[in-house]
């Protein structure tokens, strides 16, 4: 089956997969863990483990990065107040 796959805020692939995978198995395909990532047909989640019966899926980050400055606790005053 062809699966068009829409990552949110990253782009969209194909991907061919056999007629029994789930959509676990397509989240894995498009390189992330399903713990990671969320499989939404018509704008719902589905459940991981259902077989794959859409031909248009949207993935949906559910963990992305975080700051790449240094944290407000490691932040000294300028003149060392104390």
């Amino acid at each position: 089956m062809n699966v068009t796959v829409e990552v949110v805020g990253e782009g969209t692939a194909e991907y061919d997969l056999p007629d029994d995978a789930t959509y676990a198995d397509l989240i894995r395909e498009a390189g992330y863990h399903p713990q990671e990532a969320s499989a939404l047909v018509d704008g719902s989640p589905v459940p991981g483990d259902r077989v794959v019966d859409a031909e248009e899926v949207r993935l949906l980050r559910l963990i992305k990065g975080g700051s790449t400055g240094g944290s407000p606790a490691n932040d000294s005053p300028a003149d060392g107040g104390a």
